[in-house]
């Protein structure tokens, strides 16, 4: 397994403080805001929480994840989505499949950030949102070493071909909205 990647209780994931720390309602609301979608592809999914969040509010949702214990997971919390196991850098989705593609603090455990950005782009109509942990060290999340800077975060959307971009600094979080 790569070494970036979540290798911890899945049920850690759930936890009360960290889902205050994302502000799941919140980053829905702003996702939905940028893009008005009506469907999301949810990479990363892990558990399912932004899938669930995206889920009731409506949205026709389907997540992906690389690690086939996460997608059985998001299947039991979020019964009304669909869920594959595919890694961020190779989506078996067609090109513009999906209004939004929704990233959720997964950009740092990929292999080949630029690709996944890439992969997203292909399969989003209208655009792409990225959530991550802000570059400082915290005792929840990943350690400082894999978190990304916010400059590292826009260079890689224009190397993968994103003509826009914008952040917006929540109190535990990055929201990044990445336009075709």
């Amino acid at each position: 397994m790569h070494e970036k990647r979540y290798d911890k209780k899945l049920e850690d994931l759930r936890s009360p403080a960290r889902l205050v720390m994302l502000d799941v309602q919140r980053v829905a609301q702003l996702a939905l805001e940028k893009f008005h979608p009506e469907s999301v592809l949810d990479v990363g999914t892990g558990t399912g929480i932004f899938a669930e969040a995206f889920t009731r509010l409506g949205m026709q949702v389907t997540g992906v994840d690389a690690n086939l214990e996460m997608v059985e997971a998001a299947r039991e919390h979020v019964p009304q989505a669909r869920f594959i196991q595919a890694a961020a850098e190779a989506i078996p989705e067609s090109n513009n499949s999906f209004d939004l593609v929704f990233m959720g603090h997964v950009l740092h455990e990929t292999d080949d950030p630029v690709r996944a950005l890439s992969e997203a782009r292909r399969i989003a109509r209208r655009g792409v949102v990225v959530l991550e942990w802000p570059y400082r060290d915290e005792p929840l999340g990943p350690p400082l070493s894999h978190r990304l800077h916010v400059e590292d975060v826009c260079r890689m959307a224009h190397e993968a071909g994103f003509q826009g971009f914008g952040t917006i600094h929540l109190a535990h979080m990055v929201f990044y909205y990445l336009v075709q």
